[in-house]
């Protein structure tokens, strides 16, 4: 084996990426503090082909250096909005005919293990505050939360992490069908 080199790995260039088709979903970002972390998840949604991030609330918006330190230019590739009110941002994509599905550990909540997306369904995934989680009005107004298993002794993971792993998981189950 040995390891490929930049032009061997077939990117599609930042023109190409915006002309392809995206994947059925959507990242809203509510609250996120850290722009280390919004960097993060542009460049987990460029790799993912989302069709876009909402950033809602006080979460920070390019052009920022510290969102493109980690974005590494996904940030200019990625479709995204600012959206003041969360709450509102989720009822407007449920009218739209997407499936909110908040990322939270909740009484009831849906292992993203047994979660099954359909196909021909919009979704929109929503992340919360590093520290808060999602806003309890959007868990309660999502369709859905779900939750990544964990086994050790912590009870979270990191928004930028919880993201690539949903992100990842949702785009497998997709391409299988």
């Amino acid at each position: 084996m040995k390891k490929l080199q930049m032009e061997e790995l077939n990117r599609l260039s930042a023109e190409a990426f915006s002309e392809t088709e995206k994947f059925p979903y959507v990242l809203v970002l509510d609250d996120i503090r850290s722009m280390n972390n919004v960097g993060s998840v542009f460049r987990t949604a460029d790799a993912f082909k989302a069709e876009r991030i909402i950033l809602c609330g006080i979460t920070g918006q390019p052009p920022h250096r510290e969102i493109q330190k980690t974005a590494l230019g996904a940030d200019e590739t990625v479709v995204w909005e600012h959206a003041e009110d969360v709450l509102e941002t989720c009822k407007k994509l449920q009218s739209d005919g997407y499936e909110v599905l908040a990322i939270e550990q909740v009484e009831g909540s849906l292992s993203l293990l047994d979660f099954q997306p359909q196909k021909q369904q919009k979704y929109a995934f929503v992340f919360g505050n590093e520290v808060f989680g999602v806003n309890e009005a959007v868990v309660k107004q999502a369709d859905n939360c779900l939750e990544i298993p964990q086994y050790g002794t912590k009870h979270s993971l990191n928004i930028a992490v919880t993201a690539g792993i949903v992100c990842w998981d949702f785009v497998a189950k997709i391409m299988k069908k």
